[in-house]
């Protein structure tokens, strides 16, 4: 078959439907300028470039009619699509996977009516050619593929690497779409030397024709949830894909469509190319019956037919007039060659006669029946999808998706390397935190006249709480506690304690921890230790005292009862659940004194 394209060059350009544009834009191409065609294939099944009009105006041209554009003719749906963006319209559509779209298709072809989750059971999402992982909400995609406005956050896909004795790194397989992986190396080197990653230690980049990003931590005990998350926050191995279905439609106006109507109007498309190569093929089929029928008029007087060719001064009018031919009987009948003058050749030529005529009927049945139309379309979009299946590697799924994160926002420990310390408070109120874990702390040293009052093993990126007898709690990062090599600071220096009050407790916060804090006037409740943990130097005023009051007692609830003693000698329990819980207050009576108060 001969190849061309509507207003294309080419050797044998069919004629263009009537009413059709030349190249026009819409849902089934892709154009460098971001829209898709939605005019019918080249019925000759060819892939064709636009050529530019005589005129200054490019042939095919983006819906502000300001950018030029080529046009990629495609046989299945295509969703894929670079940025453009023009003096009044802008289009954004990421890749998606062929055989997905093609099974949307047939189930739209099968069930017209099908609503979007049927349609996204079958198209989850994007699917970027470099892969990575798509963490946007289900929620998120859906309202993006109704409106055809939204966006699409992707993560690179990374995996721990064990190296033995403890120690690990980070590998980076696969970046988000349209993110350069030596941007992402170059930003990793700099966040290493300017010290705004105090997670990460070093990064290597030893890929070859796959990706491999090595990421090594600055410490073993990093967790490597937290490296990535901070890595993610701070760098672009996190990424963000805006789509924006605004296309060109059937009738060449720029409208933003859903992903159904996109899928439809592909659909419409290829039933109206399925029409028009029909209706182009009968018009061949016609030009070559013609022929053939002059031919069989040659075969059946095949000697007059000799006699005139080599007798007569004009054979071709005399052919015409004998035989009652056409003109382009004649001249089919005067390019025979002799040596293709024997009976096999007439076997040939009525075979191919008859079928032509079946291949007429069929067309002409196809045209006239929608159904049959359908049928062919569902047929042709299957043998795409047996060279795009998911089991190929052309049409296996890249991209692949996973919860959207709680919260993306770090807080500040997450940017602190996690090791373990102990605290130590001394009786005058000196703090310092001790690297590791010590069980024995007679050989630390304090100031004269000083000695050691409090001290709990913690890590760096706890907070460590501190109640002090004025009834307030103060909450200290792990990480901006004095070091162990001196003597430490006065705690006074971190937080807003007057001299008439000292340091009552010290515990380290529990997610599901309560206390029991109770005042000298007898008064006391049950707190949160979240409660009690408020990162500010004036602290968190949690118990209300009477005056001359102050706390007597910060213990953690063990156990269903609880023992109060007194000055007076006297002891009361009762269960912990009797007592109230409150974030803040005076509490409720715990034991009543005529003289002297609580004491413990």
């Amino acid at each position: 078959m001969a190849t061309g394209c509507w207003n294309c060059s080419g050797p044998a350009r069919p004629p263009r439907p009537a009413g059709a544009w030349p190249c026009t834009p819409g849902p089934s191409a892709t154009t460098s300028c971001g829209a898709t065609p939605a005019s019918s294939n080249p019925p000759c099944g060819a892939t064709t470039r636009c050529q530019p009009r005589p005129s200054s105006r490019p042939r095919c041209w983006s819906s502000a009619r300001t950018a030029t554009c080529r046009t990629t003719w495609t046989r299945c749906p295509s969703l894929s699509s670079p940025s453009c963006r023009t003096a009044r319209w802008a289009t954004s559509i990421p890749p998606h996977n062929a055989a997905e779209l093609i099974d949307a298709c047939l189930l739209l072809i099968d069930k017209p009516e099908a609503d979007l989750d049927e349609i996204l059971g079958l198209v989850p999402g994007p699917d970027f050619p470099t892969g990575g992982i798509c963490i946007e909400s289900r929620a998120a995609i859906r309202e993006a593929y109704a409106t055809g406005k939204g966006g699409f956050r992707t993560r690179a896909r990374w995996h721990v690497e064990d190296t033995g004795r403890g120690t690990w790194r980070i590998i980076v397989t696969e970046t988000p779409y349209q993110v350069q992986k030596s941007k992402i190396v170059e930003r990793l080197a700099e966040l290493i030397e300017n010290k705004k990653a105090p997670l990460l230690g070093d990064v290597r980049d030893e890929s070859a024709e796959d990706i491999r990003l090595v990421l090594e931590p600055r410490a073993r005990t990093v967790e490597p949830e937290q490296l990535m998350e901070s890595l993610f926050k701070l760098t672009d191995l996190e990424n963000r894909f805006s789509m924006n279905l605004n296309v060109l439609d059937a009738k060449g106006a720029p409208r933003v469509m859903s992903l159904i109507e996109c899928l439809k109007a592909f659909l419409d498309h290829k039933r109206d190319v399925i029409v028009a190569r029909a209706n182009w093929r009968l018009r061949k089929i016609e030009a070559r019956l013609e022929i053939l029928a002059g031919l069989l008029v040659a075969y059946l007087n095949l000697d007059e037919v000799i006699r005139i060719i080599r007798y007569e001064d004009e054979p071709k009018q005399v052919l015409i007039k004998t035989f009652d031919l056409t003109d382009v009987q004649a001249n089919a009948i005067l390019d025979t060659r002799l040596r293709n003058l024997r009976k096999l050749e007439e076997m040939e030529i009525r075979q191919e006669n008859e079928d032509l005529k079946a291949e007429r009927e069929g067309l002409m049945a196809m045209i006239a029946s929608p159904a049959l139309q359908w049928a062919q379309a569902s047929e042709e979009l299957r043998e795409i999808q047996s060279a795009f299946s998911k089991d190929t590697p052309l049409g296996a799924r890249r991209t692949t998706f996973a919860d959207a994160p709680v919260a993306l926002s770090l807080s500040a420990e997450a940017f602190v390397t996690r090791e373990p310390i102990t605290v130590v408070l001394s009786q005058k109120g000196w703090i310092r935190a001790l690297k590791g874990k010590i069980d024995d702390l007679s050989t630390v040293k304090y100031k004269d006249g000083d000695g050691y009052y409090l001290s709990l093993h913690a890590e760096t990126t706890d907070r460590i709480v501190l109640f002090a007898t004025d009834g307030r709690a103060f909450a200290l990062a792990g990480d901006k506690l004095p070091g162990g090599r001196g003597l430490g600071e006065p705690v006074r220096l971190s937080i807003d304690l007057g001299e008439e009050h000292d340091i009552l407790a010290m515990f380290l916060p529990k997610p599901d921890g309560e206390r029991l804090i109770a005042a000298s006037s007898g008064y006391g409740f049950v707190v949160s230790d979240e409660e009690c943990a408020a990162m500010r130097r004036s602290g968190k005023q949690v118990l209300n005292l009477d005056d001359g009051a102050k706390t007597a007692v910060v213990a953690p609830i063990q156990g269903d009862m609880v023992a109060v003693v007194g000055e007076n000698r006297k002891l009361v329990v009762f269960k912990t659940e009797e007592l109230p819980r409150m974030g803040r207050g005076k509490g409720v009576k715990l034991q009543a004194y005529k003289d002297g108060g609580l004491l413990d």
